[in-house]
């Protein structure tokens, strides 16, 4: 099992050092929360947590687009992997997102993952034009045309949201970049399945990302995906503190896991704690999981 820094409870002012620190202690990736605005008032509700709680949480923090705190956490590390645990995909242009993600993998030597999601709020599809309701054909769509731009190669698309003559962008990096679709519907599941190189949960109990897991395999065997050995399920467990607490995500399917090292008492800015829950989780955790 492999190990993510989860950057939702930390100050953007922290990621480099943080980010130097968990290279050292042996995690593997580190993942941030990606977050375009916060609106006065909303029409959704937070499929993942009481909607209120969440809304106190997005109305205080602050929030740096994942592509500049992914380059600049490169920049300062050799080996740690990043991903944005999730970017809303369906909206930003395509052809757009293709050129930051394929940029930002070719400079960090290959060291990006995308965290591939759709967003729970309304208001980030329709303040920037695009239609709430398709966004699911709009994410397959996006996924497609991420697909065709990492290839190198010319390529062309032709669908119901997005119109495009033969195009190439290059560089892209030597290895494509893996998309892990998050969402725990049956729909976000099945896409995960279909088109994902791996699949990311939100928090939830060991339980739950049990029946998730299973799920997604079922769609796994459905969609001929069972067998890849590189897929990856990354899954968030924030409850899990002990070797044995992993150690049980490990033997429910878990590939990577993501979690927070400090309690929820430690400071935003608190980063001298926050470092030394980074070592010792790399000590107590990490080094001893077999």
């Amino acid at each position: 099992m492999k190990f993510v820094l989860q950057l939702g409870f930390t100050h953007y002012r922290n990621y480099l050092d943080l980010a130097r620190a968990a290279e050292k202690a042996g995690w593997h990736s580190l993942s941030m929360p990606d977050s375009l605005f916060f609106p006065r008032a909303t029409e959704s509700d937070y499929p993942y947590a009481e909607t209120d709680a969440i809304r106190g949480y997005l109305e205080h923090s602050e929030f740096i687009e994942p592509f500049v705190a992914m380059a600049s956490m490169a920049a300062v590390t050799t080996r740690l992997r990043f991903y944005p645990g999730v970017l809303k995909v369906p909206v930003r242009q395509p052809l757009i997102l293709a050129k930051s993600l394929t940029s930002a993998a070719v400079m960090s030597g290959g060291r990006i993952s995308l965290g591939a999601g759709l967003s729970p709020w309304r208001e980030d599809f329709v303040y920037n034009g695009v239609d709430f309701d398709k966004r699911g054909e709009i994410m397959d769509e996006c996924i497609e045309i991420l697909r065709g731009a990492m290839s190198g190669e010319f390529f062309e698309h032709h669908g119901r949201h997005f119109d495009f003559g033969p195009l190439r962008m290059r560089p892209v990096p030597q290895q494509p970049v893996p998309i892990l679709v998050g969402g725990h519907s049956k729909p976000a599941l099945r896409r995960a399945a279909r088109l994902g190189d791996g699949w990311a949960s939100a928090n939830t109990d060991v339980d739950t990302l049990k029946s998730l897991i299973d799920q997604l395999n079922a769609f796994r065997a459905e969609f001929g995906t069972l067998a890849r050995e590189d897929y990856e399920i990354h899954g968030i467990d924030f409850s899990a503190r002990t070797l044995d607490d992993f150690r049980r995500l490990r033997d429910i399917g878990v590939t990577h896991a993501g979690t927070v090292p400090w309690n929820a008492q430690v400071a935003a800015e608190d980063l001298p704690a926050q470092l030394d829950a980074v070592r010792r989780f790399g000590e107590e955790v990490i080094a001893r999981m077999d």
